[in-house]
């Protein structure tokens, strides 16, 4: 005789609309707890799939289904599972339907599953060259797409979705690629209000930065966008005087001419500084960097920082620039 557990399971492809409704809100209910997620586990083959063919249903039911789907991903041995029974290309298929209602849930799930390399994998589509990279395409428009000053955002997570897929040279070099143009579509949204957009913009730039050894270039092509997502975060609200911003770029110089908001979140003041760090780490992003008058605004900035991480990636760029100035002044004096 079935327990309690297996009844309920089952009943999420139960024939009646009504059962299948009751079932997936008490589904829903359970995951919101680690008992309830346990206990689900043990019947995770059928819970899943049954939750996941649920996101094509209704509105009243799809939300739910992926509700409980989001829950229970944070769980990265149900995430795996799901990554194996081809839960991306689902929740991709399903989020680009003109009838889905359940966008925001959807960017949700695949930010927990693409924590794992093998979701990452799986949304950069590596084993498919014909179509590798056109869910990424897809996501990175859509995040540009939406009107982000809206209180309704349902493309803000994107942002997670690209720092996790960076984490993985295959994704770095996808958005690298100068011939697909991401990388520049993304830091524009640096602009946005924001918090978690501008946070995910941040961490993808410096998790790409990790490429500057090979693909410099590629990053400096989008100099006139880099630039300023990299250094305005640092620079605090102070306005500069003519003669610093006489020698930076025009796009930089004038925000820095103004009053500004400041960019409050230590954790994007760190990834701006670690992003310059690993650009400058080679000679030819050292010199990009003079260029802009970039180490002025890190000189300026460090005054007013007080937060000990963001103080700590201070150092760790103003040691390598020092270190390098010396270095370049004495192969000059030697010449």
């Amino acid at each position: 005789m079935p327990t309690e557990l297996e009844e309920l399971v089952s009943f999420l492809s139960s024939p009646s609309p009504q059962l299948t409704k009751a079932a997936v809100d008490i589904v829903r209910g359970l995951t919101g707890s680690d008992e309830g997620m346990h206990s689900l586990a043990k019947y995770s083959s059928t819970v899943l799939s049954s939750l996941s063919r649920l996101l094509n249903a209704p509105k009243e039911v799809s939300e739910p289904a992926a509700e409980a789907l989001v829950n229970l991903s944070q769980d990265s041995n149900l995430a795996a599972e799901m990554v194996r029974n081809g839960m991306v290309k689902t929740a991709m298929e399903v989020l680009y339907k003109p009838e889905s209602s359940i966008t925001r849930l959807l960017v949700m799930l695949l930010v927990n599953l693409t924590q794992l390399d093998a979701g990452s994998a799986s949304l950069l589509q590596t084993e498919d060259d014909k179509v590798h990279g056109l869910y990424v395409m897809k996501l990175v428009r859509s995040f540009c797409r939406t009107t982000h000053e809206d209180h309704d955002d349902p493309f803000e997570h994107v942002g997670s979705i690209l720092v996790n897929i960076s984490k993985q040279q295959a994704g770095r070099q996808l958005l690298l690629d100068p011939k697909r143009g991401l990388l520049k579509q993304i830091i524009r949204q640096f602009d946005s209000n924001s918090s978690l957009r501008k946070k995910g913009v941040s961490g993808t730039i410096r998790n790409c930065c990790f490429e500057a050894e090979n693909q410099l270039q590629n990053l400096l092509l989008v100099s006139e966008f880099l630039w300023p997502a990299l250094l305005l975060p640092v620079a605090g609200n102070k306005i500069y005087n003519e003669e610093d911003r006489s020698k930076m770029p025009l796009e930089l110089g004038t925000a820095l001419s103004i009053e500004r908001e400041p960019v409050t979140d230590p954790e994007i003041r760190t990834q701006a500084l670690e992003a310059i760090y690993l650009i400058s780490l080679q000679d030819a992003g050292r010199r990009a960097f003079w260029s802009v008058n970039g180490p002025r605004i890190v000189q300026v900035s460090y005054e007013d920082e007080e937060d000990p991480k963001v103080m700590e990636a201070y150092e760790q760029l103003g040691s390598l620039l020092i270190h390098s100035s010396g270095e370049e002044t004495s192969g000059e004096t030697t010449k």
